[in-house]
């Protein structure tokens, strides 16, 4: 499933935080590229570095690297798909902050679990997990145009949010593609994606703009 876009209402405003996330992304990953594994390796979250006090920088440059092409691919085009709405109820100072705590949150989730882990993290699906919580719980009724593949059968159907958001937190917690999935183990892969996802879902009202929801109709 390639989710293309809300069909059921469009953005009020110009969504510059989720393209320069998409930017910064992209840029690092080709840093990645070029790098190589030494890269990798300094700037991914290491937990028992994290839990002995040291290279708490990398909490903050992980969220924004990649364990390949497929893993970027994907990410970001959830992310371009959903991005741009919760930016729009939130505005785009509460959305950068409400984005960045959510790849925080992600990181900590993996970090409880297993705090001496000596195994890098990386990718930026603990932070839009927690965008999908938030779509979730702001637009749980929207209907997503999404192009299904089905062999060499391809159609573009509409698929509740609700659908599409559960079956997306699904595939994060199962699939190699995940963001954490790649190099960690699928128990805290499940954490990091539940750390973002539960705090998307649970504070998503709290970002949100009074204002910004007025403008959209939408309940108070």
């Amino acid at each position: 499933m390639f989710p293309l876009g809300d069909a059921s209402r469009q953005t009020r405003h110009f969504p510059i935080v989720t393209l320069v996330i998409i930017g910064l992304n992209a840029i690092m990953f080709m840093v990645e590229l070029s790098g190589g594994g030494l890269f990798v390796n300094r700037w991914s979250v290491v937990p028992a570095d994290i839990t002995a006090g040291r290279d708490w920088l990398t909490l903050l440059t992980a969220m924004f690297m990649h364990a390949g092409w497929m893993h970027i691919i994907g990410n970001m085009v959830f992310f371009w798909a959903f991005g741009p709405e919760i930016e729009d109820v939130m505005g785009p100072l509460r959305y950068a902050a409400f984005y960045l705590l959510g790849g925080l949150v992600a990181s900590a989730a993996q970090i409880i679990i297993q705090p001496y882990s000596t195994v890098p993290n990386l990718g930026a699906s603990g932070a839009i997990a927690a965008v999908m919580g938030a779509f979730l719980i702001t637009y749980p009724r929207d209907r997503i145009r999404t192009v299904l593949l089905f062999g060499w059968f391809v159609r573009v159907a509409f698929v509740p949010a609700i659908v599409l958001v559960g079956l997306w937190f699904l595939t994060q917690l199962f699939s190699e593609l995940g963001a954490v999935a790649q190099v960690q183990s699928g128990g805290v892969a499940y954490m990091a994606h539940i750390g973002g996802f539960a705090f998307g879902a649970l504070t998503a009202r709290l970002f949100e703009s009074r204002e910004r929801r007025a403008e959209q109709g939408l309940e108070p």
